[in-house]
Parts: structure tokens; C-alpha cells; sequence
């Protein structure tokens, strides 16, 4: 008897569950797709718990009769794709045609859809056609998922919290408005609006509603195009770079993809704009002929081939680096304003008072400084840290190249790193400050607004006790707003509003979350970002107050990215040097 036999259509259905539907996101993903390519220009999205219990996905595209909506949730059956030579050739989302029955195979559907001449309501219970029947004209399509997963327990097992598959589907319905501002999406999860554009075409009202004022104030829009492409989108300034690279969309005509390469051809594009560890807001879209791509990579559709990659990545360096070389063409001395501080009403803002020339030349030092409070007097402090220092006492005698502090003692010459030896030092503050269990909290006169993307919103939301836990005390401001009551004391004056930013960007990260790994991170980034730099001018009695600083740390011999905060001479290998001791 034979051992090999046929799978029937659902365990098969099942199988490329597998591969296309992992999570809530994927789901989403297949309806929002199967909605633009039915010509729809209003797409609604509502989900009951990020979508676990409940996915809803309505359009007003063209919609389908009874013969093609039934024929939908059979495997490969698809309306894209007809001969061989349209596999190369494709100008629509979808096309492999097993979407709707893997969906239909782990979950409960009801779909509803006209045409205009017959409306269509088909109910499948694990890809299983239970009724089909007529239903209303309404225009479009709607498709309701239900009880995602239940009849593969293992799978749901796996799914992340409902935090994490929320966030997930909101980044991804986010990128997909981009793709197409001209499609009017909301975004609803448990009664609550997450997202929703205008669908005017305008993309930076896009941008605005996904990443709030701030960054669409400074975004610049690229246009450029050769034989094969056309660029066209906005790329941001360099100050608002961020930390991840999750903030690059890009898009090939209009579909999200997912090129390591041409991420690291945009971030070549802004070498020298930005450090090396960050990642501009870029929003691209790439129109080139079909025939010139090959998405038929996986199942997800992410994954592409350019056959002209070489041109096309030097398509995007030139519209970017033209873009960045105009807005800095003409190199203008840098003149520190006061920072206005805005309170919640933006028409309402309130200016800090003008510092005298003097006192101005010595502010950058003085914020971004090394404050440690001593509660001893000067020479109780000395004598606690003689016992406890790892480092003798040094004692500067200038500086080189207004970064590195020449120092001696009794055993010979130092040379310290001003902002190695500053990261150390406020590392070691802010770790200290955020591990322990009470903060001492200001509440500024004008609450700080911090404003984020919907996906961002919900990752810091998940985490607000931990926020309070280190001194920050927050609440809800409209959609994609945080209102800061109160923050620690330690934060540095006049930066406060930074320090913020740096931390909700940390909390928003969608990486598994640690609280030890969240105070680590934090305290190294606040300590790069907040610490005294090289060029930066400090006195001589500013050097002694760092070294005695540094000589209080636990590891005062590196910054907290390993690298050296000191070397020495000793005074046998200077008289070796010189000659004047011989082995």
C-alpha cells in the first residue's frame, strides 16, 4: 500500500498558515492589501485586543459576486495573476493567491461583499465553507476575523503580548498610509482611534498624523528620477535622527519593502550629517517598470530584487546628498537662541530670559556638566576619597587640542579624555539615581509635550509604572501626545526636554523589554548625549572638579562604551623617552 498521499486543501491551507500568517500583523497585512488592490480609497481596521479576539477590515473598493468570493478562499485562486509572464510583470500587492484561505484556515471569517449588482455574505469555521448567502449592497468589501489561532493552540501559544502585536500592526498600517496618501485609513483597537489620514494625497499631513509637528516641520521632500527610476518622498533633517532604523520606509511602487542595501545607501547619503549609530525619518517611494523587480522572494512579498541596483542606489545618494548640500550650502555661524518652552496650547509659547555675553561664553559647560551633589564639606569629601579612590590624586596642568587634559601626580604624567571621562561620570549618576527606589521629582512651571508615533504611543503607554519609578510622571495628551507633569532632578537644566525624548525613545523599542537592560541603556545614552564634548572649553579649576569626579566612580578607567578614559606615563617611561634612564 502506498505511503505518500495528497494533503487535503486544509491541512495544505494550514501549512502556509505557517509562512503567511505568524501573527495579528500578517492578517492585517493580507486584508489592507487585497483592499488597495480592489481599488479601495477608504480602508477601516478595527481590532479587539491588537486583534487576537477580532480583526475587521472594510473597504469601499470594487468588491466581488457570489462566484469570485467564493472561489476566493480556494488555494491559488487569484484574480492577479494569469499566465507565466505576469509573474514578472506584477503591478498589484497581492498575487500568489494564499492569503484568505490560510487566514480562513486558522480562525473563524465572515466575509461580506457587492459589486454593486449582488451582495455576497460566505461564513468559513477552519476553512470550512459553513453558508453562503446574500447580503446587502453595501459598497466594498468588509471580511471579520475571529478567534485567530484556535485551532492551532501551538501558534497562538507563540504570539507575542498584546502590546508588542498591536504596536506591530499599528507600524505596519502606518507605512501603509504613507504608501498611499491618498487612501483615507483608521485604525481602531478596542473602541480607540489609532490612526486616521485625511486620504487628500497631501503625504506630509501623513507624516504629521504618524509622527506629530515636530518632525513634519523638518522634513524635505526629494523628487529625482533617471531611465529606470523615480524617487520621490521626504527625507528628515539631521537633527532628528533617530536611534533605529525603523523609522526608513521605503517603498517600490507602493508596496513596503524591506532592502538591507538601500538602507545603508540612504545612510551613506547622510554621512557626516548624522554619528554613525543613527538613522534618518525617511519616507521614499521608487516608481520603476515592473519588469525591472523580482518580489516573488517570499511569502510575505517584503523581500525584492532590482535588477538596476547600482543605478538605483545612486539615484537615491544623489537626491539625498543634493537635497542635505542645499539646506547647508551656505555655512552660517551658529548662534544659540534661547529655547522657547511650549506649553500644551501651542500659540501660547514663552521665551527664557536673554544671559549676559559672559555668562552665555560658559553655559554649554556648566549644562552639560558633571554636577554631582557633595553633601560633605571640602575636606571631609577629600579625606573619603583618598581611602575609596582607585586613582591617586591628579592634578591638571592644561589641555591639547581642547579634548584631552594633561595631569600629573607624584608618579607621573595623565592624559584623560574630557568626554570619556564625563560619559563615566554620568553614567555612573544616572544609573545610581534610576536604580534606586525613590526619585526626587520637579514639576516644571510649563509641562513638557513629548510627541510620538501611534506605535511609539503604545510601547511607552505599556510602561508607564516604570517611567513613574524613575521619576517621571506622565499623561495623555490627545492621540500621539505625552504631557510631562514631572521629571527627576538630575535631569541636566535646559535639557530636559532631550532627556525625555532619548528615554520615551528607549521605552518605545520593540525588543524584548528588561527593566535592568531599559536603566542600562538609558543611563549610557543620557550620558553621551549630556556630557561635556571635545572642543568643549573648561577651566582648569572645571579639570580638577572632573578628576576628582572621576576618581569617586567605580570604573573610573572607562566611558561606558569600553573606551579608555585615561592613560599614563609613568615617570621611569618618561625618563625612558628622554633618554635619561636606560635599561
Amino acid at each position: 500500500m502506498s505511503k505518500i498521499k495528497v494533503m487535503d486543501d486544509i491541512l495544505a491551507n494550514k501549512i502556509a498558515a505557517g509562512e503567511v500568517v505568524e501573527k495579528t500583523m500578517n492578517v492585517v497585512k493580507e486584508l489592507v492589501e487585497n483592499a488597495l488592490d480592489a481599488e479601495a480609497t477608504d480602508i477601516k481596521i478595527e481590532l479587539v485586543d491588537s486583534g487576537v479576539k477580532k480583526i475587521e477590515v472594510s473597504d469601499n473598493g470594487i468588491g466581488m459576486d457570489k462566484e469570485d468570493a467564493q472561489n476566493a478562499f480556494l488555494r491559488h485562486a487569484t484574480s492577479k495573476l494569469k499566465t507565466l509572464d505576469d509573474l514578472f510583470n506584477i503591478d498589484t500587492l497581492g498575487f500568489r493567491g494564499e492569503a484568505l484561505p490560510s487566514i480562513a484556515a486558522v480562525s473563524l471569517v465572515e466575509l461580506k461583499t457587492t459589486n454593486g449588482k449582488v451582495g455576497t455574505k460566505i461564513t468559513l469555521d477552519g476553512g470550512k465553507v459553513l453558508k453562503v448567502e446574500n447580503s446587502d449592497l453595501a459598497k466594498g468589501t468588509t471580511i471579520v476575523v475571529t478567534n485567530l489561532f484556535y485551532n492551532t493552540p501551538v501558534r497562538l501559544k507563540y504570539l507575542k503580548n498584546l502590546y508588542i502585536e498591536l504596536a506591530n500592526i499599528t507600524d505596519y498600517v502606518n507605512k501603509m498610509a504613507l504608501a498611499n496618501p491618498n487612501v483615507k485609513f483608521t485604525l481602531i483597537n478596542n473602541d480607540k482611534t489609532l490612526l486616521a489620514t485625511p486620504g487628500d494625497g497631501n503625504l506630509l499631513k501623513v507624516i504629521y498624523e504618524i509622527y506629530g509637528g515636530e518632525v513634519a516641520k523638518k522634513m524635505i521632500e526629494v523628487n529625482e528620477e533617471d531611465e529606470d527610476y523615480i524617487i520621490s518622498g521626504y527625507i528628515s533633517y539631521p537633527e532628528v535622527a533617530k536611534s533605529t532604523r525603523n523609522s526608513m520606509i521605503t517603498f517600490v511602487n507602493g508596496r513596503l519593502i524591506r532592502n538591507n542595501t538601500l538602507n545603508r545607501k540612504i545612510i551613506e547619503a547622510y554621512h557626516t550629517y548624522i554619528p554613525k549609530d543613527k538613522a534618518p525619518i525617511v519616507v521614499l517611494n521608487i516608481e520603476t517598470d515592473p519588469i525591472l523587480i523580482d518580489i516573488n522572494i517570499h511569502p510575505t512579498k517584503m523581500d525584492i530584487k532590482f535588477s538596476k541596483d547600482r543605478e538605483l542606489y545612486t539615484l537615491i545618494e544623489k537626491a539625498i546628498s543634493k537635497k542635505l548640500e542645499k539646506l547647508l550650502l551656505i555655512p552660517s555661524v551658529p548662534v544659540r537662541d534661547s529655547e522657547s518652552i511650549e506649553d500644551v496650547d501651542d500659540s501660547i509659547k514663552v521665551e527664557l530670559p536673554q544671559e549676559d555675553e559672559e555668562k552665555e561664553e560658559n553655559l554649554e559647560y556648566e549644562k552639560l556638566s558633571f554636577d554631582f551633589d557633595v553633601n560633605e564639606n571640602e575636606e571631609s569629601y577629600e579625606e573619603k576619597v583618598e581611602d575609596e579612590a582607585r586613582i591617586k590624586k591628579l592634578y591638571p596642568k592644561g589641555i591639547v587640542h581642547m579634548t584631552y587634559i594633561i595631569a600629573e601626580n607624584e608618579d607621573g604624567m595623565y592624559v584623560i579624555d574630557q568626554h570619556a571621562a564625563a560619559e563615566r561620570i554620568n553614567y555612573e549618576k544616572y544609573l545610581k539615581a534610576m536604580s534606586e527606589k525613590t526619585n526626587t521629582v520637579i514639576d516644571p512651571l510649563i509641562p513638557i509635550k513629548i510627541e510620538l508615533p501611534a506605535n511609539e504611543m503604545i510601547m511607552v503607554r505599556e510602561h508607564l509604572d516604570l517611567l513613574e519609578e524613575i521619576g517621571i510622571k506622565t499623561e495623555e495628551f490627545g492621540s500621539n501626545t505625552f504631557i510631562v507633569r514631572s521629571h527627576p532632578t538630575w535631569f541636566i537644566e535646559g535639557y530636559e526636554k532631550e532627556s525625555l525624548r532619548k528615554i520615551f525613545e528607549l521605552v518605545a523599542t520593540k525588543e524584548e523589554f528588561s527593566k535592568e537592560k531599559f536603566i542600562e541603556k538609558t543611563a549610557i545614552t543620557l550620558a553621551c548625549r549630556m556630557s561635556i564634548k571635545a572642543n568643549d572649553y573648561i577651566s582648569i579649576e572645571d579639570m580638577e572638579y572632573l578628576l576628582d569626579r572621576l576618581r569617586e566612580c567605580n570604573n573610573p578607567f572607562t566611558c561606558p562604551h569600553g573606551r579608555p578614559t585615561i592613560i599614563t606615563y609613568t615617570i621611569y617611561d618618561l625618563e625612558k623617552l628622554f633618554k635619561r634612564a636606560m635599561e
